[in-house]
């Protein structure tokens, strides 16, 4: 039987009553329940800014090489130029020596020249020790200079990184610095004496952060 050949059991009025009647809204549900707090987005870097920074990093990388460069060559000239004095002084010490052969007709004279000449050659011997320990002692330094700069190119992307909250980068940072083993070429005390971290000292802290 159709819903129109019912027989309708209750009055009009209450018909009216009912239609009328409004439907309580569900209860929303209650502020934090069930509902994560969303996830704070990582302040908005312009490519622009990024291309100048990047640019920036790549300049001050071709100048730190260039001037190494520019060491290692000045170097490499004043060493030649002190081998090659020592040289001619070697050499003039043994023309020196055979014009006092030919000069000299007694055998006394003759050790006391080559006992002299012995003496000036250990001399020069050692001035060339002392140059090329003074030349490996430079390119150290200038070693150890290149890897804390780059060790410091690092250590700005990694602060910029967890600065920004981009903590998925600054863990691939660090990984690339370890990696790397430049860690220990970060400077170990601040430069700006003012009370604040040093970059291992912030370096440290950030990973500690992350780890």
């Amino acid at each position: 039987m159709s819903d129109e050949t019912k027989p309708s059991s209750a009055p009009q009025g209450n018909q009216e009553e009912a239609k009328e009647t409004p439907v309580p809204p569900s209860p929303a549900p209650a502020a934090g329940e069930n509902q994560g707090e969303p996830e704070k987005k990582p302040a908005y870097v312009p490519p622009a800014t990024r291309e100048k920074r990047q640019r920036s990093v790549v300049h001050y990388i071709a100048i730190l090489f260039a001037a190494a460069f520019l060491l290692m060559l000045m170097t490499y000239l004043m060493d030649r130029r002190e081998n090659t004095a020592a040289m001619d002084n070697l050499n003039q010490s043994l023309s020196g020596l055979q014009e006092s052969l030919s000069d000299q007709s007694s055998l006394q004279d003759i050790y006391e020249d080559n006992m002299a000449l012995i003496q000036q050659v250990q001399e020069l011997e050692d001035q060339v020790a002392d140059l090329t320990q003074a030349n490996e002692d430079q390119a150290a330094q200038l070693e150890n200079q290149e890897k804390a700069a780059q060790a410091m190119d690092w250590f700005w992307q990694i602060d910029e990184a967890y600065v920004l909250g981009r903590y998925s980068l600054c863990r691939s940072l660090i990984g690339q610095l370890e990696e790397a083993g430049l860690t220990q070429y970060l400077p170990q005390e601040s430069i700006t004496d003012n009370g604040r971290f040093s970059p291992a000292g912030r370096y440290q802290e950030i990973y500690e952060a992350l780890y």
